[in-house]
């Protein structure tokens, strides 16, 4: 009985609660508020109706509750009228304006410089370039009186994107697929196009980069993007640029935490002959699965072969048509994925690299090229002298082999590049060779020199202004164009110097 007299006296009391809200809305002149405020009464406002047409207390709670949400919608529809912040606003890009820099030194890279030289924008592509150069109507001009204009840098040696927080935010960090073989894991699919490395890394000059998975022998696909854009398709230049394979090395030691364990130098071997062998089973296997569908293709009489989407994305790696990046540093372990791709009839290009100048004779004749990422690391073996690294692009060079300068980092100092090719020019190689290092060799190495790495009519507009050389740490990036693009210089260090520059 209890219980039925308390369901009989138990009605939802909305007339009150609706009339109020409305009125509220009505006042403030918002009809989609009041809509929202109503449709939230009859969540937040019920109760017996006897408590309602009795209690001041509960009606005068109810009025705050419906003035403070009226005043959040009122705040919130303020806010989205206000500029946001470029390095975290989503869902919007810049246009590709018509726009030309004017008596600045056009440092074009593939060929000489150009004093006093123009440079016109237009439709994402640099549409002319030289010493006398007619501005098209409406182009916006820019004075780059004392300033220098080179082409973005370009890092294919990165995780940028897939990784914000290295270490305790395990959400932040994208870069590894479970398993050892995931040739079908692509990074673009992973890329974080809002991370606060994409800003840092472009406001010094590096405009595109290579993003690569990590983990495992063969790690995924890795994705050149440029570094603006509100999605990865956006970014994307090249989705499916390359294939990462972590060739397997002879490890004799192995790390637990502070522990460190040796391992007999037989069992090392077995296993690294062992991951070997399964490399070479699966390209075989993805070989043979090729031929299949291309056959099937030619002549559906043919049994149809299974769809396997793992050996499927090793298609136009095992027909040469894209490169496979091989990461490797010691002598032994080049030669060793060299030798491997040559019997699989792979692409390979080396990356890593940091004993390859001990076998440039042996890259050279294979025609084998270097994505060196070491020059600011220690050297390898403690006897080795302290310049080793910042001296094997030089190497590299006088000895004909192509190569390029990359970071190797995951993203929080890709910003660095220019600092790399500096180093390297402190120690034997000879600057034009390094600027080209961090520019066209890049481009050329990815099959990309007809899109970017230099500046020419017709190239993608990724340009620098810079107000020194771009590979002097005291030199300041005064403008940015990334596809046709111009980027506002900002970025999470320069928020932060802003937020506490005055501080005491």
């Amino acid at each position: 009985m209890r219980t039925g007299r308390f369901n009989n006296a138990v009605s939802w009391s909305l007339r009150d609660t609706e009339t109020l809200g409305r009125r509220d809305a009505e006042t403030r002149g918002h009809g989609d508020a009041a809509k929202k405020i109503k449709l939230s009464q009859r969540v937040l406002f019920f109760s017996p109706r006897r408590r309602v047409s009795h209690s001041p207390r509960l009606l005068f709670a109810c009025l705050v509750a419906l003035l403070v949400c009226a005043s959040a919608i009122v705040v919130v529809a303020v806010k989205a009228q206000q500029p946001a912040n470029p390095t975290v606003q989503t869902g919007v890009m810049g246009p590709q304006g018509t726009f030309i820099i004017r008596n600045a030194r056009i440092v074009t890279v593939s060929g000489a410089d150009i004093e006093n030289g123009s440079v016109v924008i237009r439709n994402g592509k640099i549409e002319a370039l030289g010493a006398n150069v007619t501005a098209p109507a409406g182009a916006e001009e820019i004075n780059g009186q004392g300033l220098s204009v080179y082409p973005g840098m370009i890092d294919l040696g990165t995780a940028i994107g897939l990784l914000e927080i290295e270490s305790g935010a395990p959400g932040t960090v994208d870069t590894t697929e479970v398993g050892d073989m995931n040739p079908n894991a692509q990074a673009i699919i992973a890329i974080n196009a809002h991370s606060a490395h994409v800003a840092v890394a472009r406001v010094n000059g590096v405009t595109t980069v290579m993003a690569q998975p990590l983990g495992g022998l063969i790690a995924g696909q890795g994705a050149i993007i440029n570094l603006n854009g509100t999605s990865p398709r956006e970014m994307a230049v090249v989705s499916n640029a390359a294939l990462i394979i972590n060739f397997p090395r002879v490890a004799t030691q192995s790390f637990d935490f502070f522990n460190v364990q040796q391992i007999p130098i037989t069992e090392a071997i077995s296993t690294r002959d062992r991951q070997v062998e399964q490399l070479r089973k699966m390209m075989r296997d993805a070989a043979a699965y090729t031929k299949a569908q291309e056959a099937y293709a030619h002549d559906n009489t043919l049994p149809r072969p299974d769809a396997n989407v793992v050996l499927a994305s090793l298609a136009p790696y095992v027909r040469g048509e894209r490169p496979v990046i091989f990461r490797a540093d010691r002598e032994r372990e080049i030669r060793g994925a060299v030798s491997f791709a040559e019997e699989m009839h792979l692409k390979p290009i080396i990356m890593g690299g940091t004993e390859a100048w001990k076998i440039t004779d042996f890259l050279k004749s294979h025609n084998v090229p270097v994505i060196l990422t070491s020059i600011l690391d220690l050297p390898l073996r403690e006897d080795d002298p302290y310049d080793t690294n910042y001296s094997s692009a030089g190497k590299l060079q006088q000895a004909g082999v192509r190569f390029c300068i990359s970071t190797g980092d995951p993203g929080q100092h890709v910003r660095n590049l220019p600092l790399f090719a500096g180093m390297a020019v402190s120690f034997g190689l000879q600057r034009e060779e390094a600027l080209k290092a961090i520019t066209l060799y890049p481009a050329q190495i990815m099959g990309l020199a007809d899109r970017m790495g230099s500046i020419d009519a017709g190239k993608m507009a990724n340009l620098v202004i810079t107000d020194g050389d771009i590979m002097d740490a005291r030199t300041h990036v005064r403008d940015l164009f990334i596809d046709g693009r111009r980027i506002p210089l900002v970025s999470r260090h320069t928020e932060l110097y802003e937020m506490f520059k005055n501080r005491r």
